[in-house]
């Protein structure tokens, strides 16, 4: 059977083989079962070759290339080699290469194209190495891409078959010449985190520096005072909650500019610019990344009252009160009660929601949730959860805005700061829901486009000097 006429075997017919019966071919090989394929696995030692998922059969290598069409190679290029001698076994076969190196540029040539000359007479579809063996298990293949590349387009197109079967989204990546870029694809560290991870580096050092300025050091020149313990707790304290809500808000402005972006062209189907693709494609590490940061402002915050600092000043207070003999009770601010509280409760149920929003981007949770279902948490839930957010920012410092002593060396405090990129973010979302924007916008696309017009249809006239 050659290779451009390989069909798809369907549940009870021409079985799927499988070489290799390591982690990685036996959690394939269970998965391919549960979509209603038979398997059989292809060994060096059939009688004794390990468990198996109950359901398959174990062959010989020749033996199990004669019943199949579509072969699984899950062994190591260092292995390859036993599939020389087999090529004539293999003629006309489709040999799907899972493996992966090491190390990137580990050997002169892809290991696909390796197998390809070993196999000339197969067709080899490089595809499936970045699935890992947990996966497989545990069935997290829903809304993940198959890559996949290869010579022959219908053994790709075999390939892809049994890929969407398992639930894979599949990108065909072109000829075998593209098999070095997915077999990089496995060794790359963390490729969509670099952005947020250098965006909350990044604001993370600048409020940290910033507030040890405003804090520490205008303490010690001004006061004479060494508050510097407080750059463990306290200092910390201040940037999580500052990062964690500007991150929070960056996920959520590249879709208002998105939003503005296509009111103005007055279509959704052209494509974004680069920056902002790049930034939208990110926003779900960025927002895990928040939600990071708020979990360790929540910790933080717990153990302020166990603080030696804290304490000693508590006991200090009282001490001195004895000591003057003050009866009279302390004034109770009714006002200032009204805002602890509120500011208390404000940011439990924002971290409440902060969860909940990171709950629903994890894979295992999402798929259980239909579209409408996840775009309402995501979207809706998620413009609460920065509105309750950068309320409680504003009521931490209600009372302190129009205060001289609060902009020490005339410098605002971290959470002003922080506070400008949800507002506007929370101000350009309610002007996209007025009714008029859109009639504005086009109005003055249409505008640009008539004196576009205009300059192109006018003649052209010398200038006089």
């Amino acid at each position: 059977m050659s290779a451009a006429g390989a069909a798809v075997p369907q549940s009870g017919g021409e079985p799927l083989c499988v070489f290799g019966t390591g982690d990685l071919g036996r959690s394939l090989g269970q998965r391919l079962l549960q979509c209603g394929y038979s398997v059989v696995y292809g060994s060096r030692r059939p009688d004794s070759c390990g468990p198996i998922p109950l359901g398959a059969q174990a062959l010989s290598h020749a033996d199990a290339a004669l019943s199949a069409s579509l072969i699984f190679i899950c062994v190591h290029r260092d292995h390859y080699g036993f599939l020389q001698n087999m090529a004539p076994h293999l003629e006309g076969k489709v040999l799907i290469d899972l493996s992966n190196n090491l190390k990137k540029g580990m050997f002169p040539d892809t290991n696909a194209e390796y197998l390809q000359r070993l196999v000339p007479g197969a067709a080899v579809v490089k595809g499936l190495n970045t699935l890992s063996a947990w996966a497989l298990q545990n069935g997290l293949l829903a809304g993940k891409q198959a890559f996949l590349c290869g010579d022959s387009a219908e053994a790709k197109q075999a390939v892809s078959q049994v890929c969407t079967r398992l639930g894979l989204s599949v990108l065909d990546k072109g000829s075998l010449s593209a098999a070095r870029e997915l077999e990089d694809f496995p060794l790359q560290l963390f490729p969509q985190w670099r952005l947020p991870l250098c965006i909350a580096l990044g604001l993370s050092a600048f409020f940290y520096f910033y507030l040890l300025i405003r804090d520490v050091i205008y303490a010690y020149v001004e006061d004479g005072k060494d508050i510097s313990y407080r750059i463990m707790v306290s200092l910390a304290n201040k940037v999580f909650p500052i990062v964690s809500l500007v991150m929070l808000s960056l996920c959520y402005l590249p879709g208002v500019i998105a939003a503005f972006i296509q009111l103005y062209r007055g279509t959704k189907y052209r494509r974004f610019p680069d920056w902002l693709d790049r930034w939208m494609l990110c926003r779900k590490q960025i927002g895990l990344l928040a939600l990071g940061f708020a979990f360790l402002h929540a910790i933080y915050t717990f153990i302020i009252p166990i603080r030696y600092a804290v304490r000693h000043k508590l006991i200090s207070r009282v001490v001195d009160e004895m000591k003057d003999n003050k009866t009279t009770p302390f004034y109770f601010d009714n006002t200032e009660a009204w805002g602890t509280d509120s500011f208390f409760v404000l940011g439990i149920l924002g971290f409440f929601l902060y969860v909940l929003l990171g709950l629903t981007s994890l894979p295992s949770v999402g798929a259980t949730l239909s579209w409408r279902e996840f775009n309402f948490i995501q979207s809706k839930l998620g413009h609460m959860t920065l509105f309750i957010c950068t309320a409680h920012g504003y009521i931490y410092g209600w009372n302190k805005f129009l205060k001289r002593s609060t902009y020490k060396w005339y410098t605002p405090p971290g959470y002003m700061l922080c506070l400008i990129v949800p507002s506007i973010v929370l101000v350009l979302k309610v002007i996209l829901l007025l009714p008029c924007v859109d009639r504005t916008l086009t109005r003055i696309r249409q505008g640009w486009e008539r004196a576009s017009s205009r300059d192109q249809t006018e003649p052209f006239k010398a200038s006089k000097f």
